[in-house]
């Protein structure tokens, strides 16, 4: 008699975005990471636990190949949201940002392989104490201190007692808080260093717009400044190439206008700081009914700055705005 699988995978075609609701698409990536988070908690108890790692890859490939401007949205709507079940949620982020960052730095499929592995994993030697942080308003403690400092070690001991033999996914877990000489050239460096530097710069930039009782998380604008200024000073394409693939401001980031509107972005464009976006509130704080879809490639007004989503008090209608999105961006296309 066959039981049914103990964790969340995929039963049916991911729906096209045009023809899923939001809270569908919405359901698939809570579910992606729901069996990501109980394969993290529980590495020992899961059968064949590196098989299962590349089926949740595999996953949010065909979630990201179907619309990644709606996969970032939700993704992004997510990580600024919640701060309960961190760890999971910050490896998925961290997952996608390596898999679209490795499409624009041209890695071959067995390196963002590996990269994509790691990310997901990099963590797995801390993942409650990870998750305990994320609530936890007082500063970590000393014995806290300690295993965060040995979390990538841990880590691989973690992944090679559960049966991970790939050299590269385990070396760049390892090394992934590892920093390199800032004055050489990252493309000069060997295939582990360079992988574990992108994961180190899509990390940083997770940890920065994720909030945690804590504190709350900085807008994109602050996090990107910090990894581009990193990225100016240290001949670094990881953190261009980032920026590049996501846009300064991803979709599903809110943001203020040089007119002093305020939007959220939907989509991106062929410029990093000129996406399609839906104006939300006037310069006087009125509401607009319906949002306004903006195009900032094409006409002012432009983005001046992102906001922390505790900056927007407004009640959104993501559905809405995301088939507006797509069906805006199909009418540019067939122009």
């Amino acid at each position: 008699m066959q039981t049914a699988p103990p964790f969340p995978m995929p039963t049916t075609q991911v729906p096209s975005p045009q023809d899923a609701d939001y809270e569908d698409l919405l359901s698939l990536w809570a579910d992606l990471e729901s069996g990501l988070a109980m394969v993290l908690a529980n590495p020992h108890n899961i059968p064949d636990f590196g098989s299962k790692i590349r089926q949740y890859d595999r996953w949010m490939q065909d979630l990201l190949q179907q619309d990644t401007d709606t996969a970032l949205y939700l993704l992004f709507q997510l990580a600024t949201n919640a701060s309960v079940g961190y760890s999971a949620l910050h490896a998925l982020v961290c997952a996608v940002l390596c898999h679209i960052t490795a499409h624009e730095l041209r890695l071959v499929e067995s390196e963002r392989d590996s990269l994509v592995c790691a990310a997901m994993t990099m963590n797995i030697g801390m993942t409650q104490l990870q998750d305990s942080l994320a609530v936890q308003t007082s500063p970590p403690t000393d014995a806290q201190q300690t295993l965060i400092r040995n979390h990538a070690d841990a880590s691989r001991h973690v992944l090679t007692s559960v049966g991970i033999t790939d050299p590269d996914w385990l070396d760049v877990v390892a090394t992934h808080h590892n920093a390199h000489d800032p004055h050489s050239d990252v493309q000069t460096l060997g295939l582990v260093p360079r992988l574990a530097h992108t994961l180190r710069v899509v990390d940083r930039y997770a940890a920065m717009v994720s909030p945690r009782k804590s504190r709350t998380g900085r807008s994109v604008t602050e996090s990107v400044r910090s990894i581009m200024a990193s990225a100016v000073g240290a001949h670094d394409p990881v953190g261009f190439a980032l920026v590049r693939a996501i846009g300064l401001c991803p979709p599903g980031t809110y943001v203020r206008m040089d007119s002093g509107e305020t939007a959220v972005v939907l989509r991106r464009s062929a410029k990093a700081n000129h996406p399609l976006v839906a104006m939300l509130i006037s310069r006087k704080g009125d509401t607009f009914v319906p949002p306004r879809l903006h195009r900032t490639a094409t006409s002012s007004p432009l983005i001046q700055a992102a906001l922390t989503q505790d900056a927007v008090k407004v009640r959104v209608n993501h559905q809405s705005l995301l088939r507006q999105g797509i069906y805006a961006d199909r009418a540019a296309a067939s122009r």
